[in-house]
């Protein structure tokens, strides 16, 4: 009973996980979109300020860390992908040419990565792990840093 009872509250935590990023997701969308338009208004009325305020950049450099570590994070935890995540997940395959899935272990272990290869899964690990987990941090950053204004 024990077991069963631990399993639900770790999928309740995980379904309570999952809603805070998709809510993080779409209200990260809303700012985008807003900042967008502001960006335009303030162009438009010739009132470009610049952007060369070293806390300001270290600032937004947190903030797109921030939010790629919550994109792989719902990439791994979070089976109902954003179209950022497919985006990212869409570049990470087109680069090594096998499609990924990112998933914790039951025991509580590290991400496994399994790639779909033509011979069928099969787990990946060693140098080709880091790489692709490298590489997929850096899309990441890119994908959000060049969505950001």
């Amino acid at each position: 009973m024990e077991t069963i009872v631990s399993f639900k509250e770790r999928e309740n935590t995980v379904n309570t996980s999952s809603a805070n990023v998709r809510n993080m997701l779409r209200t990260y969308g809303k700012q985008l979109t807003n900042a967008k338009r502001l960006a335009r208004f303030r162009q438009a009325m010739g009132g470009v300020e610049p952007q060369d305020d070293v806390a300001r950049q270290a600032k937004r450099r947190e903030l797109v860390q921030r939010i790629a570590h919550e994109i792989i994070e719902n990439l791994i935890v979070n089976s109902d992908r954003s179209p950022v995540v497919r985006a990212v997940l869409e570049q990470l395959e087109n680069e090594f040419g096998c499609r990924y899935v990112f998933e914790y272990p039951l025991d509580g272990g590290d991400v496994q990565i399994i790639g779909e290869t033509p011979q069928g899964p099969r787990e990946i690990d060693g140098s080709e792990r880091s790489r692709v987990l490298r590489r997929l941090w850096e899309i990441a950053l890119s994908k959000v840093d060049g969505t950001m204004l």
